[in-house]
Parts: C-alpha cells; sequence; structure tokens
C-alpha cells in the first residue's frame, strides 16, 4: 500500500485525480514516476519504444503466452494496455522465426528490427552457451527489415556480412542510426532513409552501440566500453566468436555526423540503455554504478546533466529497472523491470508505462511504500 501525506496535483493530461494508495508499483524515492501500470505478464520482455503518436509501444519478447518458438520476437501493443483493432493485446510483427532484437517504430507506423530468420528458422545457439559464461550475442547473422505493424510486408533494409542490429530513427524521421561489425569491430553507422547513404561514425576499440538521437535529431548518445591491454585482447578474442563481455561501460554524446564527440559518464559498472531527456539537455540511462560493491546486480535508472554532470537517481526497485524511452510528448516514460506490487522476488522482466513528473510536488518526494 501506498501512502502520502497529501495527493499531489493529477498529472498533465490525466483524467482523475492521482491516487498513491493505487499505485503499488511505485518505490519510495520514485519522484518522477507516478501511475505505473504494468503491460506484460511473464517471461522476458525489453526494449520497448514508442510510436511516433505516442499510441503503441513495440517490443521484443519470449513470453511463453504470445511465443512459444523460445527466441525474442517483435510485437506491438497499446500502450494503454487496451485491446489491438484486431482484438488481441499483442500482435506479432517479426516472422517467428529466428532470434531478433531491437524493434523501432518508423514514422509511417512501420517496424523496424533485426533479425536471424533469413540464415535459419531455428534460434540461433546463443554465446553464453558456447562460452560457458556471462556474454551478450552478437550474432553475425543479424539483418535489419522493416515491416507493416501487423507483421505484413517485410522487407531487409540494411544487411550484408556480419552483425548489423541495434536500430533506432531521428525524431524527424531522415536517419536510421545502427551498429555493425563491418568494419572489424562494433561500431555506429547512419543510415539515410531517403537515399540509403550510410556513413560511420565511430572508430576506436570497443563496443559502440544502443544509440538514440536527441529530440531535434541534431545530436546522439550511446554507450560504449574503451577496453585497453589485456581487456582489449579479451574483447578481441571474444568479437571472434560474435561475443561481447559487459563490464565497464559508460555514455557518450556527439552530433549526428559523429563530430564533437564526448563522454557523458565517468561511472565504475554498467552505464547503458541511454535516452535523451525532452530537454535534450540530460540523459536518462541504466546503471549499477552504486551496487558495484554488492555485485553489481542491481541496476536502477539515473538522470544526468550533459553538461554538469549532476547526477539524479530516478527508480528504487532494488531490482532490475532499464531501457527507459520518453513519450514522444515527454509525459510517460516506458521501461522495462522486475519489480512487482508484491514486492516478492522475480527474474521475469516485464515492459511498465509511468507518467514522468518533471517537478515533483512535496506530496511526490513525501510517498512512501509500505
Amino acid at each position: 500500500m501506498a501512502s502520502a501525506d497529501q495527493q499531489p496535483e493529477p498529472a498533465s493530461g490525466a483524467r482523475t485525480a492521482y491516487d498513491p494508495a493505487t499505485d503499488s508499483l511505485r518505490f519510495t524515492g520514485e519522484v518522477h514516476l507516478r501511475n505505473i501500470r504494468q503491460l506484460t505478464f511473464g517471461g522476458n520482455n525489453a526494449e520497448a519504444y514508442w510510436s511516433y503518436d505516442g499510441t503503441q509501444l513495440v517490443f521484443q519478447s519470449d513470453w511463453k503466452q504470445i511465443n512459444d518458438q523460445g527466441c525474442d520476437q517483435q510485437f506491438v501493443m497499446n500502450a494503454d494496455g487496451s485491446d489491438l483493432s484486431s482484438g488481441e493485446k499483442y500482435q506479432l510483427v517479426s516472422t517467428g522465426q529466428g532470434r531478433t532484437t531491437c524493434g523501432y517504430f518508423l514514422p509511417d507506423g512501420r517496424v523496424i528490427y533485426s533479425s536471424t530468420h533469413a540464415a535459419s528458422p531455428a534460434c540461433p545457439t546463443t554465446a553464453a552457451e558456447r562460452t560457458r559464461s556471462y556474454v551478450w550475442d552478437v550474432f553475425a547473422t543479424f539483418d535489419i527489415y522493416v515491416a507493416n505493424a501487423d507483421g505484413t510486408g517485410q522487407e531487409l533494409l540494411i544487411g550484408g556480412e556480419g552483425y548489423d542490429a541495434e536500430p533506432t530513427v531521428s525524431p524527424d524521421g531522415k536517419y536510421v542510426i545502427f551498429t555493425s561489425t563491418r568494419s572489424g569491430d562494433l561500431e555506429l553507422y547512419r543510415y539515410e532513409l531517403a537515399s540509403g547513404e550510410t556513413i560511420q561514425l565511430t572508430d576506436e576499440l570497443g563496443y559502440d552501440g544502443g544509440a538514440f538521437f536527441s529530440p531535434d535529431s541534431k545530436q546522439i548518445v550511446w554507450r560504449a566500453s574503451r577496453p585497453t591491454g589485456e581487456d582489449a585482447e579479451t574483447y578481441r578474442s571474444l568479437l571472434r566468436q560474435n561475443a561481447v563481455q559487459p563490464g565497464a561501460l559508460d555514455l557518450y554524446v556527439a552530433n549526428i555526423d559523429g563530430t564533437n564527440k564526448r563522454r557523458v559518464t565517468q561511472l565504475p559498472g554498467a552505464n547503458w540503455a541511454p535516452f535523451f531527456h525532452p530537454s535534450g539537455e540530460k540523459i536518462l540511462f541504466a546503471s549499477n554504478h552504486h551496487t558495484m560493491a554488492e555485485g553489481g546486480r542491481e541496476f536502477d535508472l539515473f538522470l544526468i546533466d550533459i553538461a554538469s554532470g549532476d547526477l539524479e537517481r530516478v527508480t528504487y526497485s532494488g531490482t532490475f529497472d532499464a531501457f527507459p524511452m520518453f513519450s514522444p510528448d515527454g509525459t510517460k516514460l516506458v521501461f522495462a523491470s522486475n519489480r512487482r506490487g508484491d514486492r516478492a522476488d522475480s527474474r521475469d522482466t516485464n515492459v511498465f508505462v509511468a507518467d514522468w513528473v518533471e517537478t515533483p510536488t512535496p506530496a511526490d518526494r513525501a510517498f512512501t511504500t509500505r
């Protein structure tokens, strides 16, 4: 049960007054979040991203209730949890074959995503299975596709030898940014949708990935590793096995042509899944820097000011909070989490949507959970 000394005013656009007693998914200290709603209910559901009109979300899932294939597939759902026009809650967008990752909407309502299905309809063997260690997959069979939101009209957009994945689209609809191994390392590339022109944006050893555009489409933010010495040799060795070992990751920003690169975070642990604040002056991201002494298993969301480096913690679930994205109008936040309303431990990762409170009230700061 949640309580506060007084109720805050309704969030912008809210139809009814906010009742903290019903906000069971909100944790003490989460002053920027209200009305947290859970949209998936089992398995692993993550990387949920908004449509341009703010009404739908695309996400990846291995939840057996909607996906019995065994590998992550791409789905679309309404952001308010209502039924789609088909009468279903969730619509498969990808082919249902291979493994997919990183779905994102285009301005015309189609979805861009990465998939291995052209190489094989089966789930590919994971790097963790091959190396018997905790590593991330960099499947050389990932290519980038587009499809209608109902799964029809599948087309190859970006392909070729090596890993092509992690695509996101600029708010002005002109560009796709993605990560590729076409140079021999994991680097960022920008693809122009109108012409197909592709330019390389990064060129330093390490994993440059997970990039997003600023609200004005003039900058990018991404997470990167910069291994040296023995770590560099380990990185190269794993990459030859189509894998990377997540560890030290920091955030960087640059202009969309790759110029004016600068490092934003200098924190221990993994700092990743960044997304620009609606102002364009801050970055919201996931990090375990504050739990490294306890093994770094807890990830929370943090907000950092690009210019000053001022850091503010946003989530306090004590579990796993990651993959944040602001809605196009900046009033809502979607993210993935292991949180539960009953506070029980869970290995399920689900998709949540919350109202974003830019300026917390005294009641927001007094909010507590029992």
